[in-house]
């Protein structure tokens, strides 16, 4: 059998009160990455700072980071990093914050480094400066356990799913308080994409024994908690099961890698910026039909969990939560049909390139995804 590596946190921080770990931290100097104004609204962004300092850290603070982020605010970060010399980059916040702040690192260590060799794998070591801390605000995109970081390319519209072994943080804290602000619409859309993370691993052609069982546990977990967080964003217990869910599918899918329904979310994303997980939420279930012809991991996991039909009970949580049957139904990003079969052709191509493509259990091509990006949006069976 070919040599496999298995990458996670040293150290993974998890239940209530996990945000003073900070305290333990050791530097001099602490840079914390966040979005927009969430943290700081909510009282987390002060609390981390104050926890950090009572630790002796001076602290900076870059905020700001976009949803997508960009290439430029990546090199922008990189270079305030630079003026302020931090020990640690903390980042605070969903998928954004932290991936942006992965790639912040890489400018902040490698400052005039081309972003298409990163594009291209081809990744300059980090830790030579500064170590890395996440903190997620969000039960979904796990990135503070991952080895993944997804940039927008704004001129091209294009999203690169970036992957190097150092940007597995140093430390994932994981602090079921955070993501309880969220508002339901959030909770669904990270919720699904954490169980797109965890199917999508499972099935993964790079999915062995030890990262199966974390994606089982995430898809057991997500089915049993997303609803009650949904409804009732005050229910801890159901808060801290899904962030567990999160950080286990993230423990997978960084290992395992992932399939075809985040290489077309990321497609379809970075141009009409539906959002990641309502995406995968959408897609999901029309590739599981897809992709049941190579494989029989569907199956097993079916009898698993105790069902009859994997497709099925995505396409139930789904509507249970709020996310639309189809892409052309969507009340939360509104697509216009002819601006979808504009670029249907162009974003097929870049899906089939989209570096998840090379581990979902189906062989496909790019017309094959040109096929199923229709199905999903006008809501038709896959039947090829």
């Amino acid at each position: 059998m070919t040599m496999k590596a298995y990458s996670v946190p040293r150290v993974i921080v998890h239940g209530e009160n996990s945000l003073d770990y900070l305290k333990e931290l050791d530097g001099k100097k602490a840079t914390i990455v966040t979005g927009g104004s969430s943290m700081k609204r909510f009282g987390f962004l002060d609390k981390a700072k104050e926890i950090l300092e009572e630790g002796g850290m001076e602290v900076q603070i870059i905020d700001g980071v976009e949803p997508d982020p960009s290439i430029q605010t990546c090199k922008d970060g990189g270079a305030k990093m630079l003026e302020f010399n931090p020990d640690w980059i903390i980042a605070l916040g969903g998928g954004s914050a932290m991936d942006a702040a992965k790639v912040m690192w890489v400018y902040y260590e490698h400052p005039d480094y081309d972003f298409a060799k990163l594009a291209n794998f081809e990744n300059p070591p980090l830790r030579n400066k500064a170590k890395m801390a996440c903190i997620a605000s969000t039960s979904g995109t796990a990135s503070e356990i991952t080895a993944f970081s997804v940039i927008t390319d704004t001129e091209n519209k294009i999203k690169y799913p970036l992957v190097h072994a150092d940007f597995v943080p140093d430390v994932a804290i994981v602090d079921p308080e955070i993501p309880a602000k969220m508002p339901p619409l959030i909770t669904a859309q990270t919720g699904m994409d954490v169980m797109t993370h965890a199917v999508e691993a499972y099935v993964s052609t790079s999915a062995d024994d030890y990262t199966s069982p974390h994606a089982l546990k995430a898809i057991e977990l997500v089915f049993e908690n997303l609803k009650k967080a949904y409804d009732n964003g005050e229910d801890l217990e159901a808060r801290e099961k899904m962030h567990d869910a999160s950080t286990l599918a993230g423990m997978a899918f960084s290992n395992a890698s992932l399939g075809i329904v985040h290489s077309m979310a990321h497609k379809i994303g970075g141009i009409f910026h539906l959002t990641h997980g309502e995406a995968n939420a959408i897609m999901l279930p029309y590739i599981i039909d897809y992709n049941r012809k190579s494989t029989d991991k569907y199956d097993e996991l079916e009898k698993l969990l105790g069902i009859d039909d994997i497709a099925e009970e995505i396409r139930k949580l789904n509507a249970s939560v709020g996310i639309s049957a189809n892409i052309k139904d969507g009340k939360n990003t509104v697509i216009e049909e002819k601006d979808f079969e504009e670029v249907l052709d162009e974003m097929s191509k870049n899906a089939f390139a989209d570096a998840c493509t090379l581990t979902n259990p189906r062989e496909t091509s790019a017309e094959d995804i040109k096929k199923i990006y229709k199905a999903a949006y006008y809501g038709e069976k896959i039947d090829f």
